[in-house]
C-alpha cells in the first residue's frame, strides 16, 4: 500500500526512530527522550515507536519496532505499520560506520517514499570547508586548518594567534580537545603552554619552541584526525568564559527555527564550557548582560539567533541531505562578535525546560509537515554521500616533528 493511501487510511503519521540494537538494554540511546517523544506524539494523533538496526525492514506494509508501556515501565514489541518518517538516533559514530548500519542508512536515503532526516553526524572539518566559501557565514568562522602529520600548521597559526584549541575533527562532548598557547616568561622569551582536558580538570605543560612541544603532542593526537583552530577570547561572567548552545529544528511549515538558546559557563580549571568537563548550565542572558549590559544583551541574542539560522540553513544546502534539528555552539567574544564553534546533528537533550518542551513539540510537527509530502526522487541520489557528509578517510600514519 502506498504510504500515504496509508496515511488516509488509518488516520495517523507515523515516525520511526532509528537506533543501534544492544543486548544487555534492548537498545541504545536516551531510552528516557523516546519515551517523551512517543508521549508527545500521543497528545498529537502521531504514532511514534522505536526501531532497531536488528529489526530494520522497510520491505511490506509493517516493521518490527517498541513502544513503552507507561503501566509496566517496559518496553513492548511489536508490529507497527511501515513509517511515514525515520528519525535518526544511532548514538555513536562508532556504530553509524559499521557496513551493516551504512546499508541501513542507505537503504533509508533511496526510499521514494520514506522521509529520512540527519542521516549521519557531522565531521567538524567538512563543515568548517562549507561555511568557509559562503559569503553569509565566513565572518563568523574562526581561522581553522586540518591538522598535518608534522602539526606544521600550529606554528602557523601560532604567528597569528595567541592561542589555538586542537579538536577531533570526529569528537563529541569536549573530548579530546587541547589548548595551545604562546606566552612570555619573564625573560621576554617566548614560551608554548599546552593545556590537556582531563574530566573536570586541566593538565599545564610549557615547552621552550614548537618542536618540542609537538613531541609531547604528536603521540596525544595519534592517527586521529584533527582540526586546529584560532582561540577566541570569550566573554566573562565572574571570570568565566562562557558560550551559547542554540537548537535549531524545522518547525511543522518544514522552516527552520531556533527552539531555544542555552548558555554553558565553563569550570574554574577547564579549558572547554562542556558540561561532561566541568561545566554549568546557565541562562544566556543573565551572563551576556553582566558583560554588556541587558540592552545589549539582548540585541547579542536576537543576532546569535539570526545566525544559527544562516549557519543551519547553509549546512544543509551543502549537504545535499535533509535535516531536521542541530544544536550549535556559538562563541560571543570581549567585543560582542558571535562566533560559530560546532554544530552536532544528534543534540543531547536540553535541560533548560521551555528548550526541551519546544524540541519535541518541533520535531511532532516536522514529522506531521513530512507525512504529507510525497518524495519526488530517490535521496540517495543526492550530490554529497554520506562519506563525504562525515568526512571518513583512512588514518594516516603520522610523523613526528
Amino acid at each position: 500500500m502506498d504510504l500515504h493511501a496509508q496515511q488516509k487510511k488509518t488516520g495517523r503519521p507515523t515516525m520511526a526512530i532509528l537506533t543501534y540494537v544492544d543486548e544487555k538494554r534492548i537498545f541504545r540511546g536516551n531510552q528516557d527522550n523516546f519515551i517523551d517523544l512517543i508521549r508527545k506524539g500521543e497528545e498529537h494523533g502521531v504514532l511514534v515507536y522505536v526501531m532497531t538496526t536488528a529489526d530494520f525492514k522497510l520491505s511490506g506494509d509493517t516493521a518490527v519496532g517498541y513502544t513503552y508501556a507507561a503501566s509496566s515501565k517496559k518496553w513492548k514489541r511489536q508490529v507497527f505499520p511501515l513509517p511515514h518518517v525515520i528519525y535518526n538516533r544511532i548514538p555513536y559514530r562508532k556504530f553509524e560506520l559499521l557496513p551493516e548500519v551504512q546499508q541501513i542508512l542507505q537503504t533509508c536515503l533511496r526510499h521514494r517514499q520514506i522521509h529520512f532526516f540527519n542521516p549521519s553526524f557531522f565531521n567538524k572539518w567538512t563543515l568548517f570547508e562549507w561555511l568557509s566559501k559562503s559569503k553569509e557565514t565566513r565572518s563568523v568562522i574562526p581561522a581553522t586548518q586540518r591538522l598535518s602529520p608534522g602539526g606544521e600548521e600550529i606554528e602557523t597559526l601560532l604567528g597569528s594567534y595567541p592561542f589555538l584549541y586542537l579538536k577531533p575533527i570526529r569528537g563529541k562532548a569536549g573530548k579530546g580537545i587541547m589548548k595551545v598557547s604562546r606566552v612570555e616568561n619573564s625573560s621576554k622569551s617566548r614560551m608554548f603552554e599546552l593545556s590537556i582536558q582531563d574530566k573536570t580538570k586541566s593538565h599545564i605543560s610549557r615547552y621552550p619552541s614548537t618542536r618540542q612541544l609537538w613531541t609531547e603532542l604528536g603521540p596525544l593526537v595519534g592517527s586521529q584526525d584533527y582540526i586546529v583552530q584560532q582561540g577566541i577570547t570569550l566573554s566573562l561572567y565572574k571570570q568565566r568564559p562562557f558560550d551559547l548552545r542554540v537548537l535549531v529544528q524545522k518547525n511543522g511549515k518544514g522552516a527552520w527555527s531556533v527552539a531555544g538558546i542555552g548558555a554553558r559557563l565553563a569550570g574554574k580549571m577547564s579549558i572547554t564550557t562542556h558540561v561532561p568537563r566541568g561545566g554549568s548550565i546557565d541562562d544566556p542572558a543573565k551572563l551576556l548582560a553582566y558583560s554588556f549590559g541587558t540592552t545589549t544583551a539582548k540585541k547579542i541574542l536576537i543576532r546569535a539567533k539570526k545566525t544559527a539560522l544562516t549557519v543551519a540553513r547553509r549546512i544543509e544546502s551543502a549537504s545535499g541531505h535533509i535535516l531536521g534539528e542541530m544544536s550549535m555552539d556559538l562563541g560571543v567574544d570581549s567585543d560582542g562578535r558571535i562566533w560559530f564553534f560546532e554544530a552536532n546533528s544528534k543534540p543531547m537533550k536540553f535541560d533548560e525546560p521551555p528548550i526541551r518542551q519546544k524540541s519535541l513539540e518541533n520535531l511532532i510537527q516536522y514529522c506531521i509537515h513530512l507525512s504529507k509530502l510525497k518524495r519526488s526522487a530517490a535521496a540517495g541520489d543526492s550530490a554529497v554521500s554520506l562519506q563525504q557528509l562525515t568526512g571518513v578517510r583512512r588514518p594516516t600514519p603520522r610523523r613526528r616533528r
